[in-house]
């Protein structure tokens, strides 16, 4: 991950739970956030925690256009594209934590 890298992220409850999509410029800070709950509204109040699917852009107006378009896609197409990726659902934040 480059230091000057945008993320667009999703984050799920469980699998085919609620899912939060957001935008961040540090992933690992953001999501460790989300984990211990220092964020407060819509992911500590639905236990939206878990790293399912994120992806890097070179700027931040590519990275918040994707994220707008995505909010506005219906839940099978989110669904479909998260598990092309990672079908299992599981939290990917260990894996990008530890380098």
């Amino acid at each position: 991950m480059s230091p000057t890298s945008f993320f667009v992220y999703i984050l799920a409850s469980k699998r085919n739970g609620t899912i939060y999509i957001g935008v961040t410029n540090d992933l690992i800070r953001r999501i460790h956030e989300h984990k211990v709950s220092v964020v407060a509204g819509f992911t500590k109040g639905c236990g939206v925690h878990r790293l399912v699917y994120f992806e890097e852009h070179a700027d931040t107006l590519n990275a918040i256009q994707r994220e707008k378009n995505l909010k506005h896609w219906v839940r099978k197409w989110k669904i479909d594209l998260m598990e092309k990726s990672n079908p299992t659902w599981s939290d990917l934040y260990d894996e990008i934590a530890s380098g």
